[in-house]
C-alpha cells in the first residue's frame, strides 16, 4: 500500500484491507478520487447553501440592482465544498501536509448535510432523538463508512461506505467524540459519530491523543470558516442583499456584533475588538464599498474575495510556523495557530451574512416552512415504511434489528435527500392533504 513517506503505514490502513487496483497511486490520491466521485458529493449540488437560486432580487444596493429580478447564480453546498477543498488543499500543502488527504476531508465535510441546511438539522435531531439524535458531522462519517454504495465487506456482512483510509477518515471528522463526549460541554450538540458507528470511530481515531483533532483536520475546519464566511458575504452583495454603506452605520454595526457575540466569538468579547476587525476590513484598499454589478464590480468584489482569503490563509500560516518552524506538519504533530485577531475578523464577515442575508424576514418565514415540511416527511415515512423509501433503504429498513435501528434508517433517508427531491417526496406522502405551497 503506497502512501506519502511522512505519513506511518498505519494511516494508509482501511477499515476492511482491499488490494491496489493500479500501481503508481497512494492510498490518499485513491481516498481523494472516491470522494470526488460519490454521488453523496453530487447530491450537494441540490442543497442551498445561504442564498437560494429562485430568489435572487435586487435589494438595497441601489436603483440599478434593484430595478430588475437578479440573477446571483448563487452557492450551493457543493460548490461551497469544492471553494473549501480548494483553498484546504492550497493550505495544506504550505503546511506539508498530504494534500490529497486535506482535500479528500474538505471534499466530504458537508456529505452529512441534510436538506435545507442547519434548519433541516434541527428537524432531524427532533425526528432522531429515539435513536440517539442527529449531528450533520456525524452523518458524513456514516455516510463514509457505511452508507455511500462504493465496498460491500463480505466479513463485515455490509457495505463499508468508501472505506477511506484511518489518516483521511480522522481529517474529516471535525469533532472527534460521540454524543455527550465534547471535552468541556457535555451539553454541546456537536459530535462526530453515532453509538451504531462507535467501532469505525474507535478504529479510526487509534493512536490519536484522546479528543484532539489531528493538524489536517483543524486545516480543513479554518479553510470551511474562511471560504464559507467571505463567499457568503460575496453572494449577499451580489444578490444584492447587502449595502456596503450599512457597515458604517452604528445601529448597523451594534447588530452585527451582538451577532458575533451570540454566534460565532465569545460572549465577553468587546465592542471595541469587533468594531477595530471589521474596521481593519473596510479600511482595505480592495474592500468592496460599494456594488451596482456592473463587470467591474463583479472583478473588485472577486478581488475582494481572493484578498480575504489569502489574508485569513496567510495568518494561520504564519502564526502557525512561528510556533512550531519550517518543517512538514501533519497528523498530530502541530496545533493550527489561527490569530485571534484574525479569527474576529472571520466572525465579523459570518454575522455580517447572518444578519443581511439568513435573517432576511422572508426566509425565516421559508425556514418555518421547511422545518414544517421536513416534520411532516419525517412522520409520513415513520408510519408508512418501508413505502417512501428508496431500494437502497428499503433493504436497510428490513433487515433492521429493531425500532430504533429502523428510524435511523428513515432518518438516513430523509439526510440523502437534496432540497428538491424533499418537497417531492413530501408532496407524493401527503397527496391526500393538498393546498400546501412549501418555500
Amino acid at each position: 500500500m503506497q502512501h506519502s513517506a511522512a505519513y506511518a503505514p498505519a494511516d494508509a490502513e482501511r477499515w476492511d484491507p482491499e488490494p491496489d487496483k493500479r500501481s503508481g497511486r497512494t492510498a490518499f490520491q485513491r481516498d481523494r478520487a472516491r470522494v470526488q466521485h460519490s454521488a453523496a458529493l453530487r447530491r450537494l449540488a441540490g442543497k442551498t447553501q445561504v442564498v437560494t437560486p429562485d430568489t435572487g432580487h435586487g435589494g438595497p444596493t441601489g436603483a440599478a440592482v434593484a430595478e430588475h429580478a437578479w440573477d446571483a447564480s448563487p452557492r450551493t453546498r457543493l460548490t461551497h465544498s469544492l471553494e473549501c477543498a480548494q483553498v484546504g488543499r492550497d493550505l495544506g500543502t504550505a503546511f506539508g501536509c498530504d494534500s490529497d488527504i486535506v482535500e479528500a476531508a474538505c471534499l466530504a465535510h458537508d456529505l452529512g448535510h441534510p436538506p435545507f441546511g442547519h434548519n433541516g438539522e434541527r428537524v432531524l435531531d427532533e425526528i432522531a432523538a429515539p435513536c440517539g439524535g442527529f449531528e450533520g458531522n456525524a452523518q458524513s462519517l456514516r455516510l463514509l463508512t457505511r452508507l455511500e454504495p462504493k465496498r460491500f465487506s463480505e466479513p463485515f456482512h455490509r457495505s463499508v461506505g468508501l472505506n477511506l483510509t484511518r489518516a483521511t477518515l480522522d481529517a474529516a471528522t471535525k469533532y472527534p467524540w460521540p454524543r455527550g463526549g465534547h471535552p468541556t460541554d457535555p451539553a454541546s450538540p456537536k459530535f462526530g459519530a453515532y453509538e451504531d458507528d462507535l467501532p469505525v470511530f474507535d478504529w479510526l481515531r487509534q493512536g490519536a491523543p484522546g479528543h484532539r483533532r489531528c493538524f489536517e483536520a483543524q486545516v480543513m475546519d479554518w479553510s470551511d470558516d474562511v471560504a464559507y464566511s467571505v463567499h457568503d458575504v460575496e453572494d449577499g452583495l451580489h444578490a444584492g442583499h447587502l449595502d456596503p454603506a450599512l457597515l458604517l452605520a452604528e445601529p448597523e454595526r451594534a447588530e452585527i456584533f451582538r451577532v458575533v457575540r451570540a454566534r460565532y466569538a465569545p460572549p465577553s468579547t468587546g465592542d471595541t475588538d469587533l468594531a477595530a476587525a471589521l474596521d481593519r476590513l473596510l479600511d482595505q484598499h480592495w474592500w468592496p464599498h460599494g456594488y451596482d454589478g456592473s463587470a467591474t464590480a463583479q472583478a473588485r468584489l472577486k478581488d475582494a474575495t481572493s484578498q480575504l482569503i489569502g489574508r485569513f490563509c496567510l495568518a494561520a500560516e504564519q502564526a502557525t510556523r512561528e510556533r512550531y518552524g519550517p518543517g512538514p506538519l501533519h497528523r498530530y504533530a502541530a496545533e493550527l495557530i489561527v490569530p485571534p485577531d484574525t479569527r474576529l475578523e472571520c466572525a465579523v464577515l459570518k454575522a455580517v451574512a447572518d444578519v443581511y442575508v439568513m435573517q432576511r424576514p422572508d426566509q425565516e418565514l421559508r425556514r418555518g416552512r421547511q422545518r414544517e415540511l421536513l416534520a411532516e416527511l419525517g412522520d409520513a415515512l415513520i408510519r408508512r415504511a418501508p413505502h417512501g423509501l428508496d431500494p437502497q433503504h428499503r433493504a436497510l429498513y428490513a433487515a433492521a434489528s429493531d425500532d430504533a435501528s429502523a428510524l435511523r434508517v428513515i432518518v438516513d433517508q430523509i439526510a440523502a435527500l437534496t432540497d428538491a427531491s424533499a418537497r417531492s417526496l413530501h408532496a407524493r406522502l401527503t397527496a391526500s392533504s393538498p393546498g400546501y405551497v412549501w418555500g
